[in-house]
């Protein structure tokens, strides 16, 4: 009986020692009733969650200011080639939003819910941006070359048919993983990568196709391949580091499980602001800026390429009429010969000149008999003289 009455107490105090329990098992810096899956996002010992999302937040603040700049300035682009791009850029800008926030689902920690998400959404939202600029490449090379290049329809329709490829590899993938093998959606490292590879092929393709964009008569177009092959440039050399250490790195430092998602996260931070800092950034600026006489033949050549009409010659009447051209010979000479046909003084003017002087009387001879005098008049011929 005493025994009951020394353990009453206890029934009390047993809530207390598990919130205590429970209270050391929170990291710094994150509540007490959080889920344990939530813990990277406001662990002060693992600062590297709070600083990724920091820096994927301002993203996405930065992405969305771009998104409506750029339907701001859109009515101010002068040159109808480079408003022809804006679509697909506004799709590649809300391809890049989706990066950013994709970010936080792998800085949550890997569960039912967030494995499809990772699977889906990683290659989905690559194959939009790596799209656009593919599209953005193909109309380039059609405007370094000839001038004109693909209609919007065109481009967007592109666009379209390539990010469907990757939605239907993953949407395979998925229901194979768990569907048919029942493991909720959790993959191997490898498996993760092997999905990517339609994605890569993207990249390499509009690597070696902004290449190209910098042969071409057009040099205005130019600078924006520029900008795509920076951009390309340094979103392979993300990828192949995040792969390297995703696959072999971090399992061959003994951090297998506990870098990956660090991996994948500053993976995803770093292309993301590749995108908005190499293409997006520059692409506003010269979009709006008017292009140079130089760097544009179409504008050049039609001012200094030789014609036959140039140099005040387009109205033959007033280049007939011009007092201080004297033109020798015959007909022949006239510039038009279709003002010959038509003047009714065409085949006279430019005759053999005559003779218009006033003739001069001759003192009659006194031999001569009246009929045989030779009238002074006799050659004139009725002929005018014009002053």
């Amino acid at each position: 009986m005493d025994l009951k009455i020394m353990m009453f107490p206890l029934l009390f105090l047993l809530p207390t020692f598990d919130c205590v329990s429970a209270q050391v098992t929170v990291p710094r810096g994150c509540g007490s009733d959080l889920l344990n899956i939530y813990f990277n996002l406001c662990d002060l010992d693992a600062v590297w969650g709070i600083v990724l999302e920091a820096i994927a937040a301002v993203g996405i603040v930065v992405t969305v200011i771009l998104v409506v700049v750029l339907l701001g300035i859109t009515p101010f682009i002068l040159d109808k080639r480079k408003k022809a791009c804006v679509p697909i850029q506004w799709l590649f800008l809300l391809g890049t939003l989706g990066i950013f926030g994709l970010t936080f689902a792998f800085i949550i920690k890997l569960d039912e819910k967030t494995c499809p998400t990772r699977l889906f959404l990683w290659g989905v939202l690559f194959a939009i941006c790596f799209s656009c600029l593919l599209a953005h490449v193909w109309r380039l090379l059609k405007l370094v070359h000839t001038g004109e290049g693909p209609t919007i329809c065109n481009m967007i329709s592109l666009v379209l048919i390539l990010t469907l490829v990757q939605v239907i590899i993953a949407i395979e993938y998925l229901v194979l993983t768990t569907v048919r093998f029942s493991n909720g959606g959790f993959y191997e490292n490898k498996d993760f990568v092997m999905l990517l590879i339609y994605v890569m092929f993207l990249m390499a393709l509009t690597f070696i196709l902004s290449i190209f964009t910098f042969c071409g008569h057009y040099k205005k177009w130019k600078k924006h391949g520029a900008h795509i092959f920076v951009t390309m440039f340094f979103s392979i050399a993300i990828w192949v580091v995040w792969i390297v250490m995703f696959v072999h790195g971090n399992a061959a430092l003994n951090r297998s499980p506990e870098w990956d998602d660090p991996t994948l996260s500053i993976a995803l931070v770093a292309n993301g602001w590749v995108f908005i800092l190499f293409y997006m950034l520059p692409e506003l600026r010269h979009i709006t800026c008017p292009a140079k006489s130089e760097d544009d033949p179409q504008d050049s050549v039609a001012l200094n390429q030789p014609t036959g009409r140039m140099k005040g010659l387009d109205n033959q009447v007033f280049f007939l009429e011009e007092p201080s051209r004297v033109f020798a010979g015959n007909v022949d000479n006239v510039p038009s010969p279709l003002y010959r046909s038509h003047s009714p003084i065409g085949h006279n003017m430019y005759a053999a000149p005559k003779d218009f002087t006033i003739p001069r009387p001759h003192t009659r001879s006194s031999y001569l008999p009246t009929p045989l005098l030779q009238d002074p008049y006799l050659n004139y011929q009725n002929r005018q003289t014009t002053f």
